[in-house]
């Protein structure tokens, strides 16, 4: 296995603390909102990266936290907290709001295939946790109280900027929101552990602290939640490349400063999906939803497909027309497996020399930093090799443990056979039209129908008794 780890800026071989196992952490939702699915390109990719370590052959404990408390508008700690904003959007409490759409986030995450992580945490069930590892990090001087807010000290580092190359004058506090002075601060990137009733006036969670009464700030949840289910070396971080700064530098800082040690080896991070606007975000508005994709008559797999043709690293560009051509090449993957799934039907033999063959070549391809794309050319090889149905049945289950297409499932089959009536009925009537033309002399119109049809991918061939057509 071979990974790109953001911390050193190369692809590395993945070497983990203990052999075999894997620690593997994902930033969860902060669950004021639907989840649009930008967001959710990031959950796909690091369900390939986990179900890829599986396959590999490793034991992989999975962790994700939920934001239920204590994110702000802004990641620079400035602004009102989502969760707060989102119960007086929609004229509930703020648990009312955290458990509707943790479970709207997770119906998302089952209609995508994504499995759920083995530990889920909200951040309000691990408060004394986040307690005590304030009060560790005051008692080593390395933070502070100010402003009756409990504040992390960043000059105490010698490189906090461990996940790039930038420094101060580079980079700007709160990259994805405006931004408000916070005087309390003694330097400019320090950021804030603990609030206290001088940050807020109505915030619904509050608990009793040494440092008064308050709430956690967002970054040192994950910190906590992660030490607290993998222990004090971590292997793999995942989230989106917006999490690099601040989120995951500053989970670095707060928890190397605690550990009094290295935390976690490989930094995983998953580019932006853009539209032509640019990024998708809530605060711009121009979201999209797994639901507004079903409500238009789109597969939610359709969708996953979509996001592996691309590169994790990548940003990539989002379109309907772009998910219309995903879905066409979708909706014939599917096609194809069916048809080998009816040739293999009674068939349990196998050719081992070319399921091993095939499946080394799977393995090298999702195993160099989850090449997605060239993994799908591994199936697509498979579809069209010369060898028996039954092997290249097996190899699609075994390739699909990992890209969760779900190639052979009934409920496809189904789909599949409704789009093929409509389509068989299409050419029909294509093929009556053709005729009807060279029947009245009409070539050019009669050429236009056959070279339509050749571009969806249907042959027609003349012949005595009519015209017959096939898949190219």
């Amino acid at each position: 296995m071979k990974l790109y780890n953001t911390l050193t800026r190369r692809v590395e071989p993945f070497r983990t603390h203990i052999p075999g196992k894997v620690g593997m952490y994902t930033c969860g939702p902060t669950v004021y909102h639907f989840a649009h699915i930008g967001n959710l390109r990031s959950y796909i990719c690091e369900d390939i990266l986990e179900k890829t370590l599986r396959y590999l052959g490793y034991d992989v404990k999975r962790v994700m936290n939920i934001t239920d408390v204590g994110h702000l508008s802004s990641d620079a700690d400035t602004g009102e907290d989502k969760m707060l904003a989102g119960a007086k959007r929609e004229h509930k409490t703020v648990m009312e709001i955290a458990d509707f759409y943790t479970k709207a986030f997770f119906s998302d995450m089952d209609k995508l295939n994504i499995k759920r992580p083995d530990v889920i945490e909200p951040a309000t069930n691990c408060i004394p946790e986040f307690i005590h590892m304030i009060e560790v990090l005051l008692d080593k001087g390395y933070a502070y109280k100010a402003g009756e807010n409990v504040y992390f000290d960043t000059s105490r580092l010698e490189n906090y900027y461990v996940l790039g190359n930038q420094n101060e004058e580079e980079l700007m506090v709160g990259v994805r929101d405006d931004v408000e002075e916070d005087t309390n601060k003694r330097n400019r990137n320090d950021f804030v552990l603990w609030f206290t009733k001088s940050k807020f006036e109505d915030q619904a969670l509050k608990w009793d602290s040494p440092f008064g009464v308050g709430y956690p700030g967002w970054h040192i949840e994950c910190s906590c939640i992660g030490l607290k289910h993998l222990g004090e070396y971590m292997d793999i971080h995942c989230g989106g490349v917006d999490n690099i700064f601040p989120h995951h530098t500053n989970e670095i800082a707060q928890s190397e400063a605690y550990l009094g040690h290295k935390w976690c080896n490989y930094w995983f991070h998953v580019h932006h999906l853009n539209d032509r606007e640019g990024k998708m975000s809530k605060s711009k508005g121009n979201i999209l939803t797994v639901s507004v994709l079903e409500e238009k008559g789109y597969d939610p797999l359709v969708y996953r497909f979509f996001c592996l043709q691309s590169h994790y690293r990548k940003p990539l560009e989002f379109s309907f027309e772009a998910l219309d051509n995903a879905s066409s090449a979708f909706q014939k993957l599917l096609r194809r497996t069916l048809q080998i799934a009816k040739e293999a039907e009674g068939k349990t033999e196998i050719d081992q020399a070319v399921f091993d063959e095939y499946k080394t070549r799977f393995k090298e391809a999702i195993g160099n930093d989850t090449n997605t794309s060239m993994a799908l050319t591994v199936l697509y090889d498979v579809l069209k090799a010369d060898t028996d149905a039954a092997t290249k049945k097996a190899l699609a289950e075994s390739f699909d443990k990992v890209l969760s297409l779900d190639l052979f499932r009934e409920r496809k089959e189904k789909a599949v056979q409704e789009e093929d009536s409509e389509f068989t009925a299409y050419i029909e009537e294509q093929i009556a039209l053709r005729k009807a033309a060279k029947k009245e002399k009409n070539f050019a119109e009669a050429d236009r129908i056959r070279s339509e049809l050749l571009e969806k991918g249907i042959v027609l061939k003349d012949t005595r008794e009519g015209t017959s057509w096939e898949r190219v």
